[in-house]
């Protein structure tokens, strides 16, 4: 990339305005999960599996994301059909269908090795809901788009209490989404702390492949155990234990 967000200065002078503000930041990072590599920046593939709609705010993600020191995303064909959206080893899929009526808005999932590193992952837009007058809003298409995607590289949320005041990140739970369409400096200096170091291997290839590997989890009740909730008492991080030290991790965006 031409230009990447990455200094000592600005990160500092980032977080001490949140500090002035009175806003405390803790790490925001899904676990010590993350894709393995050899080399910084690396190339995440974002598979396209959603409509002409979408489009442009999967564009925009993708180079929001890209203005990250350590990684850059690149859009290819999508490699699955969107209502099943399996997970294709090596990137992550983008599915956008109508999924019916179930509650949910936006899901990424991850499926990790048993030493804990992304191999696949996909993200979720629940056209059923983003259909309706209350949901189709473009700002708010872009944050969950943001957000979702986020949560594939290891990433969790920076605030999840709803009436707190937006952030000014996608990785902030609120009920005004006009300010939370893009990434913001602590997201960028957290992916800088999730990939500060370098694999043996790389998880970034379809060679990659799982015993497990094919298992679909479209449903809540195959998604396993809750093991968090969001501000409003709704679980919302879900764990699958696949066998063999594997795993997948479902983020769940609920609707209003």
């Amino acid at each position: 990339m031409a230009f990447r967000i990455s200094t000592k200065i600005v990160a500092l002078a980032g977080l001490a305005l949140l500090a002035i503000a009175g806003v405390a930041l803790a790490s925001h990072s899904w676990g010590t999960y993350h894709w393995a590599r050899k080399a910084n920046p690396f190339t995440l593939k974002l598979g396209d599996n959603v409509s002409s709609v979408w489009d442009p705010y999967l564009g925009v993600a993708s180079t929001d994301w890209s203005l990250s020191s350590v990684l850059d995303t690149t859009i290819v064909a999508g490699g699955t059909n969107p209502k099943n959206c399996r997970a294709t080893s090596g990137r992550v899929e983008v599915c956008a269908a109508k999924y019916g009526f179930n509650g949910w808005l936006g899901l990424a999932q991850i499926w990790l090795t048993r030493d804990g590193h992304i191999y696949k992952g996909v993200t979720k837009l629940n056209d059923t809901y983003f259909n309706t007058a209350t949901y189709n809003k473009p700002a708010l298409r872009q944050m969950v788009m943001c957000q979702e995607i986020g949560h594939n590289f290891g990433l969790d949320h920076q605030d999840e209490d709803f009436s707190n005041p937006p952030l000014g990140t996608c990785m902030d739970y609120t009920s005004d989404p006009t300010p939370n369409q893009h990434p913001n400096q602590h997201d960028y200096d957290q992916l800088e702390t999730i990939y500060a170091h370098l694999d043996s291997y790389t998880t970034l290839s379809q060679s990659v492949r799982s015993a497990r590997g094919g298992v679909d989890l479209p449903e809540t009740a195959e998604w396993g155990r809750a093991h968090r909730q969001d501000g409003r008492g709704r679980s919302s991080l879900y764990v699958k234990d696949l066998g063999n030290g594997e795993k997948v991790l479902t983020f769940v965006l609920w609707t209003e």
